[in-house]
């Protein structure tokens, strides 16, 4: 699989070309946040002078932790409108996208990750008996003023 996102400027055709694929870019050293396979990408390129315009979408699989569980789940990162523009010059045989569509899966990775919406979180536990007998001594003594 390959480890960047590159589009051949050189060979363009000048009504724009619809590329597709799969590249390993994302390789984060996380303990709650681990990406398994590569980014699958659906990408439209044009150029437009000197300007490269690419959109489309990219997707990533996840492997989260819960935010409020604290289990592993798995999910899939959808940047649905992904855009960038990028300057090229006459004799630029490609452009790479892969800082590009790095940042744009990382940004979309939740804050608070959670496997289920009606995730309860972690089961509550009270610290001590509801009932504390301890104090049940004192309720008979009566305070001399």
């Amino acid at each position: 699989m390959d480890t960047k996102l590159l589009i051949d400027v050189a060979r363009l055709k000048p009504e724009g070309e619809t590329f597709e694929g799969e590249v390993d870019i994302i390789d984060l050293d996380e303990e709650f946040v681990k990406p398994f396979g590569g980014v699958r990408y659906s990408l439209t390129a044009q150029l437009f002078g000197s300007e490269l315009l690419v959109r489309g979408r990219l997707e990533q699989d996840f492997d989260l932790v819960c935010s409020r569980c604290g289990r592993d789940f798995d999910t899939t990162v959808k940047v649905d409108d992904f855009t960038v523009s990028v300057e090229v010059s006459e004799n630029q045989q490609e452009a790479d996208l892969t800082a590009d569509a790095r940042e744009s899966i990382i940004l979309t990775l939740p804050t608070y990750p959670v496997c289920d919406e009606a995730c309860p979180g972690i089961e509550q536990k009270p610290a001590r008996p509801a009932t504390d007998d301890r104090w049940a001594a004192l309720d008979g003594l009566k305070a001399n003023r």
